[in-house]
């Protein structure tokens, strides 16, 4: 893609990192680097913000968490639950348990974004399958009233906004049941976190998402897949962590989506966005991620970001 110029710099996009891009998927993995290391490196690769990641990855003392990122020169940008609600009630007080830990940490950080990632259907880890991939009428009905209240829960108690995540091998992936998520939920309890990567990855167009629903747009996620990889993926059936294992989400720029025409349309909504480049890793060699890091916030630069 041909570089914005200097004058179209992208004054509402906020950049940042997140545990993500150094491989890190589970709060305690020997594979993973140590917090320590992910912190001084997010800030040497020159982002601001960053986000929380899994639970218990990062310290969880506010007081601790809050020092250790001050001094880096870093501020956190969201937290991020995981959540069955397609189950009904009956996962409603687990589902709160878990998410109401992260939220007051989240919230204490200062930041006003929960990202919340539906369960997935096959394992990320291991590929088994764990249930159906497609809902029924009724799980639907559970998945947006119960998404719904969540929101209002979260509000109402922490006074965070909710953005749900679009993921591969989950049920909420593609245009459509993206679209039929967003069309049977309250624009006002529920935002969309974009991941354009993961859109990518499921057939979808991020510019023609935040065109088609830009005021439900609430938070990006900056990421692309290598078109060669994904085609062999879809054609075998990969399951979404092996899929990352081979790569499919790539260094920017070398995949899909074009991140600048993405920016320049989430520019057009008028509103401030955060923008967290998320490549998918895990397991990555401990050394890959910082040179990677460095090269996509010059990239992003280049973009006017």
């Amino acid at each position: 893609m041909t570089p914005l110029s200097p004058s179209s710099s992208l004054s509402r996009i906020r950049i940042g990192s997140a545990p993500d891009s150094w491989g890190v998927w589970f709060p305690d993995d020997p594979r993973q680097v140590p917090w320590q290391r992910f912190l001084d490196e997010v800030a040497d690769s020159g982002y601001e913000w960053i986000e929380l990641g899994p639970y218990g990855y990062l310290p969880s003392d506010p007081a601790v968490l809050a020092e250790e990122t001050a001094r880096r020169g870093l501020k956190v940008s969201a937290g991020t639950v995981f959540t069955g609600l397609h189950h009904g009630e009956s996962v409603w007080d687990k589902t709160w348990a878990h998410v109401s830990d992260i939220a007051a940490l989240t919230q204490a950080m200062g930041t006003r974004h929960l990202v919340v990632i539906p369960s997935f259907w096959r394992d990320d880890k291991t590929g088994e399958v764990l249930e159906p991939d497609t809902l029924t009428a009724e799980q639907w009905r559970n998945l947006t009233s119960l998404t719904e209240r969540l929101g209002r829960e979260v509000r109402e108690r922490y006074g965070l906004t909710i953005v749900v995540h679009p993921h591969a091998d989950t049920h909420i992936d593609s245009e459509e049941n993206v679209s039929r998520f967003l069309d049977g939920t309250d624009s006002d309890l529920v935002s969309l976190c974009l991941d354009t990567g993961h859109y990518a990855y499921c057939g979808g167009d991020s510019v023609r998402l935040i065109e088609a629903y830009g005021e439900r747009i609430g938070y990006l996620h900056l990421k692309q897949v290598d078109p060669r990889i994904l085609a062999d993926v879809r054609a075998e059936g990969t399951p979404f962590g092996p899929a990352v294992a081979r790569g499919v989400m790539c260094e920017p720029p070398g995949g899909v989506p074009e991140l600048g025409p993405v920016l320049e349309a989430a520019q057009r909504l008028g509103v401030d966005l955060f923008a967290i480049v998320e490549q998918d890793m895990y397991p990555c060699p401990p050394d890959a991620p910082l040179p990677i890091a460095r090269r996509t916030r010059a990239f992003l630069r280049s973009c006017g970001v």
